[in-house]
């Protein structure tokens, strides 16, 4: 996938967890109940990780397609990055 591709796909994922931020914000002050603000919670925490790893996957692509790259990062450098979506 293209650079474009992927950031596209990422800022996709960023807005839909915007979105779904909002919608638990609005359940809040509307005094809407535990369980509905908690499934829209985990909607959003679940969005959220998941651009974290396309991100991390992204920078995993680049680092093995330009090792010397002005971007790269070490192998330690990317596994901090995983482990701390984990």
């Amino acid at each position: 996938m293209e650079p474009d591709q992927n950031q596209k796909k990422i800022v996709n994922r960023l807005r839909r967890a915007q979105g779904q931020l909002g919608a638990v914000i609005t359940a809040v002050e509307a005094g809407g109940s535990c369980k509905d603000v908690v499934t829209q919670l985990a909607a959003v925490s679940s969005a959220l990780d998941r651009a974290g790893f396309v991100i991390v996957s992204t920078a995993m692509r680049e680092c093995l397609d330009n090792p010397d790259g002005q971007n790269s990062l070490t192998v330690d450098e990317l596994e901090k990055l995983f482990l701390t979506l984990s």
